[in-house]
């Protein structure tokens, strides 16, 4: 299964509004600016994350996007079903051999698991494995 640019800017978007739960309402604007990405893009992505009730838009000067539930609610399978469609690694599972049915469908499971067991609150807060807190040591 790939996920293409639609996926991975929709979770982009949420991650940042997760990262900003609470804060009031974040602009496309600075999303696109803080990740170097088109804000043009980013609002063909919003709408069915709207659509979908995962975001809701405020309206006015100081308006803006802001998620619709608690970001431990919301999984990255939410979005990634909402804007790239249903989790299969092969089209026509159906008419496989049962060998290799039987395979596309624990890869189909798996990617299911991972993706509904990651909410964007956990992706808002990881660290890089390679991330060292910063500490200030002097000699």
């Amino acid at each position: 299964m790939k996920i293409s640019t639609k996926g991975r800017y929709g979770l982009t978007i949420m991650i940042e509004l997760a990262k900003k739960y609470g804060d009031g309402p974040v602009s496309l604007k600075s999303i696109a600016q803080a990740n170097d990405l088109s804000e043009h893009y980013l609002e063909q992505l919003i709408a069915p994350l709207r659509n979908a009730g995962l975001v809701k838009s405020i309206r006015g000067a100081y308006g803006g996007y802001i998620l619709a539930d608690d970001p431990s609610n919301i999984t990255s399978g939410d979005i990634i079903r909402v804007l790239e469609g249903p989790i299969t690694p092969v089209e026509g599972i159906e008419d496989e051999e049962p060998v290799k049915r039987a395979l596309w469908i624990r890869i189909r499971d798996a990617v299911k698991d991972v993706l509904d067991n990651t909410t964007i609150q956990d992706l808002a807060n990881h660290k890089d494995e390679g991330e060292i807190d910063s500490y200030m040591f002097y000699i």
